[in-house]
């Protein structure tokens, strides 16, 4: 990528400039809870790929709800290569200074569904419980219920998951879970396999998320989400509903990184 394509990969996000028309990836970069725009991904960051359309008719928002906000745009060499980030990482250098604008609550794009509130009084200390055995935060694994069940305890899908978390036979199974029914059970064991999926992906909640809905199998054959609608819509709604259980849970929201 040239050096004027790369810059052109982050103005886009974060001052709305246009460029020649084709798509560009960007990585949505999170590190303690702050949030940057990369060319490139950045050491130390959980860092996701997004393609954006030069193109398209609305630069997308991939910040969240933060307001109005300036911030820097760094430029630094990262294995040879020059790179640009809003994140001011060991030998960087000021390249512009930006203000970007982010809507107050964005509504869902067609296929995310009614999200709903958040319902923190469903089996609330058997999430406790689990989010303390396993070190998942609690406000994730709310967040995958209540997208995969609506926290019903006697939920069955077509394709055989059960109870709160809907998990599926096999997986049951391997997390030792006799009674699928049992919300005590099935938050434990969906706690678990959950753990090891974060584990499995270095903590990309997006991916955990991926093959939770789709499968391990399906995410590598993909080399990440795969192409299904499904899974895509179900990925962007559980994380919808994690930044919703984080705030009404009192936990510090995500913020730019300046």
């Amino acid at each position: 990528m040239s050096r004027a394509a790369a810059v052109a990969a982050v103005l886009l996000l974060v001052c709305g400039l246009c460029a020649p028309a084709q798509a560009r990836t960007v990585y949505r970069c999170v590190q303690k809870g702050t949030v940057s725009m990369a060319t490139a991904p950045e050491p130390g960051s959980s860092c996701k790929a997004m393609s954006v359309d030069d193109n398209a008719v609305q630069t997308p928002n991939l910040w969240g709800n933060f307001g109005v906000f300036s911030g820097t745009l760094y430029e630094r060499e990262q294995d040879g290569v020059l790179v640009y980030s809003t994140r001011n990482l060991p030998g960087s250098r000021p390249y512009l200074r930006f203000t970007v604008a982010t809507p107050p609550g964005e509504p869902a794009h067609e296929g995310l569904g009614r999200v709903g509130r958040p319902q923190l009084d469903r089996h609330a200390r058997q999430f406790r419980a689990a989010a303390k055995a396993t070190g998942v935060d609690d406000a994730w694994l709310r967040a995958v219920a209540h997208a995969e069940s609506a926290f019903d305890a006697k939920a069955v899908s077509p394709k055989g998951a059960q109870g709160v978390m809907q998990l599926m036979p096999e997986v049951a199974t391997e997390y030792g879970v006799s009674d699928p029914l049992s919300p005590a059970q099935s938050i434990d064991g969906g706690a678990r396999y959950m753990k090891a999926l974060l584990r499995r992906y270095n903590g990309d909640r997006t991916l955990a998320a991926a093959a939770y809905n789709a499968g391990i199998g399906v995410v590598a054959r993909y080399g990440g989400v795969p192409p299904y609608t499904e899974t895509r819509q179900y990925v962007d709604k559980v994380l919808a509903l994690y930044t919703l259980y984080r705030q009404a849970m009192g936990t510090a929201p995500e913020r730019p990184a300046l």
